[in-house]
């Protein structure tokens, strides 16, 4: 303890209050009374470490005119149901180590500073629906065993529940977080509703034990985040990490004008990402997901080395990078080579495939038979995409060197996938052969003409 405390027996903790040396709790009704009077709005309450019942709670606020200033409430042990509509906070508010045995009501107040809970623990329920805090508001290491609703919230600069415990159901529809949500560390026994959240929240090493709804305006990140149910995630005109996360029900990531990453991510249950706008995936490295569906993303940039199903990754309505086009002249075989456009994946710009980003040894996912593994079991939907999928597993078998047949079967007709190139070998050998032949008529025709009509060329 930091403060002197109570003196009317050594397991009271409540700050002592002069000249009595009792806290207001053991106070006699006119010792009571005479230390209300001497209390008023905008200064400060202290009730460190103090047991306050209903009763004691509703005179001294009303002694403060319902507004008291910088208040200090740390270790207090609040026995009756607490409501505070109507009051306000006019300084900072510190609440470190207390606990509430019945109903927390903080509905209807507000916050003029910071508000601080850590280590706060609610026996029943807890509401901040509505809440206004200017400052920051912490319930670091807070337990909530009951329902806990912070619905409509604002907070000025910001929310901090790192390795808080939310037993109950807890909402945070519609909250304003000014600086952003850190929710780090946290578990949450039942459903987490996160919906439609104003700022960017980060729920890293967080553990949803039931079904989670996460949807944000801005930043939001579950990296390393375990969820044993269902995730739902949807986020608009940010980006979202999901690197590491493991999911064991059901995964739905919806992005609108937005970005993903999902590298070394876990997903054990049916997984789904899908885009509206320009919305772009980052990465599929490492990530293990029996199904997985792919809809309306922009996979250009997308790394998908040590993908562990490749098969289970159904892909639809989504964009690829382009390789280059043209002929060029190397001094391997074949030493003439020439290059058609085709989507491949951003894996394959690691490599000496024709591209001009170098192939990164220390990558061994960017090896030319990971990537053949990677193109023939990726399924995209259209037939278009697969065609370029199948060319490009065979290429990349031939840049592993399996065979010398493969070359000799991309030189003349493209795996049996560019037909037109062996119609251009065709139509070179017809046209050797057509040159043959008018050779060897002239030459032929020259020689009967001498042999015919020597005196003419004497």
């Amino acid at each position: 303890m930091d403060w002197v405390t109570c003196a009317y027996s050594a397991a009271c903790t409540g700050v002592a209050s002069r000249p009595s040396g009792l806290c207001l709790a053991h106070l006699d009704p006119e010792q009571l009374g005479a230390a209300l009077a001497g209390l008023s709005p905008g200064r400060l309450l202290d009730l460190r470490g103090t047991t306050v019942t209903s009763d004691l709670l509703s005179r001294v606020l009303d002694a403060t005119g319902r507004r008291p200033g910088r208040t200090r409430l740390d270790r207090a042990r609040f026995t009756g149901d607490v409501r505070l509509p109507g009051v306000t906070f006019a300084g900072d508010v510190s609440l470190d180590g207390a606990r509430f045995d019945r109903l927390a009501s903080f509905f209807g107040a507000r916050f003029e500073g910071n508000v601080s809970l850590a280590g706060v623990r609610f026996a029943r329920e807890l509401s901040f629906h509505g809440v206004t805090v200017r400052g920051h508001a912490s319930l670091d290491r807070a337990v909530m065993s009951r329902d806990a609703l912070f619905s409509q919230a604002v907070f000025g600069h910001g929310l901090s529940c790192e390795r808080a415990r939310f037993d109950g159901y807890a909402t945070f529809d519609g909250a304003r977080l000014g600086d952003g949500g850190a929710f780090r560390g946290a578990r949450f026994g039942r459903t987490l509703s996160f919906r439609k959240v104003s700022g960017h929240a980060g729920f890293e090493a967080a553990h949803f034990a039931a079904d989670a709804y996460l949807s944000a305006t801005g930043r939001l990140s579950a990296a390393r985040a375990r969820a044993d149910g269902l995730l739902d995630v949807a986020v608009a005109r940010c980006g979202v990490d999901l690197r590491r996360v493991e999911v064991t029900g059901p995964t739905t990531v919806r992005l609108t004008d937005s970005q993903a990453d999902l590298e070394g991510a876990v997903l054990r249950g049916p997984a789904t990402v899908m885009g509206r706008g320009r919305s772009m995936l980052t990465s599929l490295r490492q990530v293990d997901a029996a199904s997985l569906e792919l809809l309306r993303l922009d996979l250009s940039s997308c790394r998908f080395a040590g993908l562990t199903h490749p098969s289970g990754v159904r892909v639809k309505e989504c964009t690829f990078a382009l390789t280059p086009r043209g002929v060029r002249v190397s001094l391997r075989w074949p030493m003439l080579r020439w290059f058609s456009r085709r989507r491949a994946l951003a894996d394959e710009r690691t490599m000496h495939t024709g591209s001009a980003h170098p192939r990164d040894p220390g990558d061994p996912g960017t090896s030319p038979d990971r990537l053949a593994a990677l193109y023939a079991g990726l399924r995209p939907a259209d037939s278009a995409t697969s065609a370029d999928f199948a060319f490009a597993a065979m290429e990349m078998r031939r840049q592993a060197g399996h065979g010398w047949w493969l070359s000799v079967s991309w030189l003349l007709c493209g795996y049996g996938m560019r037909m037109g190139r062996a119609a251009a070998w065709f139509a070179l050998l017809m046209a050797l052969m057509a040159a043959a032949v008018a050779w060897s008529s002239t030459s032929h025709a020259g020689i009967r003409a001498e042999t015919v009509h020597p005196a003419l060329h004497r």
